[in-house]
């Protein structure tokens, strides 16, 4: 009986027109056609496999790699076996390995377009390509009309305020509304503001303390709502003494938590401080400057205040004092210059039909989106969690989701990243979606998916979540126990960074701590409360001039893609690496192993704030990271949140299978589909039940 077993199990796997030994007729049937059984190499192969298989959803990478290349060497042309090889390398950070095993199997015709479009995906990430987001066109991907089938949702969008989760607020001058909708244009909530609702409100701004507030250019006040939209209080009143305004329009908030508030009507900017009191006001004529004319946009970067005139055309520079700077760009530039927003160190101006970045380096302009010569009048452009670019057209009376031309021709990157059939025939899928160059695509619903099994729908389909609305996070603490970093320990750095990090998890998800020695080695795994009383004197790794620092990351991550969605490496160190730092695995494999299973790395550097080398610098931007000062002013408390607010793509989906088994022996098939505006993305993958 075992030996039929065995032998029935081997026939899953023959050889089909594309090369692959899972054929339809194979998996169907379980039964060579012409009803002889396979050889035993097949058996081992298929035996092989199933276990490759399996630990590839345990995240067990290397043990997958071990396992398929068994598998190979008994059926060394097979193309599902590469398929999977290459899927192992990859998330093991071996991307130029992955891209060889994918490219064998598709030259050998299988995958179609599904297989060439992932290793175009790959190979174009491995390029390190600078893009200069100031020339980067943007073409409509998208849009949320105002009026949908004769009824009106809302009327006249003014501005726009995207959230973290892909939801965003929308705010309607013609209407007096405040409308948060979600990544499909769906209105999932509506704010009319307090009891005598908003009159005529132009603008919407989140604070520093997660606030929102709200100009009312007809009510001459501004309205404080909380972050869920619902009204707290007013701030300010019409005339023309500080913490007055007569028709307030755009805001802004500088590091201080002083808002900024172009006051058309008086011809000049207003300051409040966080509290509502009014401070100063700024713009009038001056040595040196003929004064403001029509203020509309106004933006803080870095501390320095830009004020848009729309009837000069130009941008001003001011200090926080309101101090006139410069012109940054020249009369006459502009047409109708609407709201200024901050994108990076760029400001993004809406001008009558157009959108243009402005580098406040240099005042250079460039033209990012043209809405054609259909009436328009294009008052807010905002970037989102996403990647795109939200612009309200308040004549069209509608919502733009504009995005880059290269991603609207590639779509969506979508992988199912793990499938549980614990308790078959009940299915579970973890699907992540993400653009073409690594971004995590935040904010899709359950009918964003279209989910099938062998290409038919699956029944019973439950949308279970998304890891974006996790509210805890599982960390790492690396700390650095190179020579360069043992004054960081004499200072004190080191544990004051781990207990304020263990103070911040709130005894939420579980911290480990691990020190990059010469052996990298774990000092720490629990609850963060257990590290509340951190001490450095207790580290049992001693200091070294080599530290391999790609050894060290990998023994971090290698915990983490089992642990919660949201998760973090936190380097801690003196921003410095050593000479054999990436020898085993070099640079780019260690980003690749960290991105391809959603682990941002942070770094946190000790007794001198000076810059990361250029190897740390290069880990961090890769995978969504930052860094910061141990003795930095606003202190450590909020890097947790800061892991928390990392977008993060992944979803789960539980569905009942129609799939026959065979005693948990076949290779079950599942594909899915994900849409959103006009991309798409596909994935297609398989599983094994329990043996039975």
């Amino acid at each position: 009986m075992k030996h039929r077993t065995a032998v029935l199990f081997a026939v899953f796997f023959l050889c089909s027109a594309t090369g692959g030994f899972l054929s339809a007729q194979t998996v169907s049937a379980g039964l060579y056609p012409t009803g002889e059984y396979r050889s035993a190499e097949e058996s081992f192969a298929a035996q092989e496999f199933r276990r490759g298989v399996q630990a590839f959803y345990r995240g067990s990478f290397n043990e997958a790699i071990l396992q398929f290349e068994k598998s190979l060497s008994y059926l060394p042309e097979d193309n599902l076996i590469l398929d999977w090889l290459g899927k192992a390398y990859y998330h093991s950070g071996l991307e130029g390995t992955a891209i060889q095993e994918w490219s064998k199997a598709s030259q050998s015709g299988y995958g179609g377009l599904l297989l060439l479009n992932k290793i175009e995906v790959v190979k174009e990430r491995r390029v390190a390509v600078s893009e200069d987001e100031m020339e980067i066109r943007y073409s409509e991907s998208g849009s949320f009309p105002g009026v949908f089938n004769g009824e009106m949702i809302f009327s006249a969008p003014v501005s726009v305020l995207p959230n973290s989760n892909g939801t965003a607020w929308v705010l309607a001058y013609g209407s007096n509304e405040l409308l948060r909708l979600d990544v499909n244009g769906v209105v999932i909530d509506r704010v009319t503001g307090p009891l005598n609702g908003f009159d005529r409100p132009v603008d919407i701004i989140r604070l520093s303390n997660s606030n929102m507030l709200v100009s009312e250019s007809a009510g001459d006040r501004l309205a404080l709502l909380n972050g869920n939209g619902r009204f707290i209080r007013y701030f300010g009143e019409k005339g023309r003494s500080a913490g007055q305004m007569v028709s307030p329009l755009y805001l802004a908030q500088d590091s201080r938590s002083n808002i900024f508030v172009t006051d058309y009507g008086n011809m000049r900017v207003d300051v409040f401080d966080s509290d509502g009191n009014g401070l100063f006001f700024f713009g009038q004529e001056s040595a040196g400057f003929e004064g403001l004319r029509g203020p509309t946009g106004i933006a803080v970067i870095n501390d320095i205040v830009y004020v848009a005139d729309n009837v000069k055309g130009c941008i001003y520079e001011f200090d926080l004092a309101g101090n006139f700077r410069r012109a940054l760009v020249e009369e006459n530039t502009f047409r109708h210059p609407e709201s200024m927003k901050v994108w990076q160190d760029y400001l993004v101006v809406c001008d009558s039909n157009k959108v243009f970045s402005v580098d406040v380096n240099t005042g250079a302009v460039y033209e990012n989106m043209n809405t054609g010569n259909a009436p328009s009048r294009l008052t807010s452009a905002v970037p989102d969690i996403n990647g795109n670019v939200l612009v309200t057209d308040i004549q069209a009376n509608e919502v733009y989701v504009m995005s880059k031309m290269q991603e609207l021709v590639g779509g969506l990157f979508v992988q199912i990243e793990k499938v549980s059939a614990e308790k078959f025939p009940e299915v579970t899928l973890e699907v992540k979606v993400e653009n073409r160059h690594r971004n995590p695509v935040v904010g899709l619903k359950e009918t964003n998916f279209y989910f099938t099994e062998d290409k038919r729908p699956v029944s019973k389909l439950k949308f279970n979540g998304s890891s974006y609305e996790n509210t805890y996070a599982d960390i790492t603490l690396l700390i650095d126990r190179s020579v360069h970093s043992r004054k960081f320990t004499e200072d004190g750095g080191i544990e004051t960074v781990v207990r304020s990090i263990a103070k911040s998890m709130q005894g939420k998800g579980t911290l480990r701590v691990v020190c990059a020695g010469k052996i990298p080695a774990v000092e720490y795994a629990g609850s963060p409360e257990g590290a509340l009383q951190f001490s450095a004197e207790g580290l049992r790794t001693p200091y070294s001039s080599s530290v391999p620092m790609d050894l060290a990351i990998r023994l971090c991550a290698n915990d983490l893609i089992n642990a919660a969605k949201k998760r973090a490496v936190i380097i801690i160190g003196a921003g410095k690496t050593t000479l054999n730092a990436f020898d085993k695995y070099n640079l780019s494999e260690t980003t690749a192993y960290l991105s391809n299973n959603s682990i941002p790395c942070l770094y946190v550097k000790g007794f001198d704030n000076s810059d990361l080398d250029e190897n740390l610098d290069y880990l961090i931007r890769t995978t969504f990271g930052s860094e910061y000062f141990v003795w930095q002013a606003e202190g450590l408390d909020g890097i947790v949140q800061d892991i928390l607010d990392i977008p993060s793509g992944t979803y789960s989906f539980t569905y009942t299978s129609a799939l026959s088994t065979n005693f948990g022996e076949k290779y079950l098939p599942v594909e899915v589909e994900t849409y959103l505006m006009n991309r798409s993305g596909r994935d297609e993958t398989g599983y094994f039940a329990p043996l039975k």
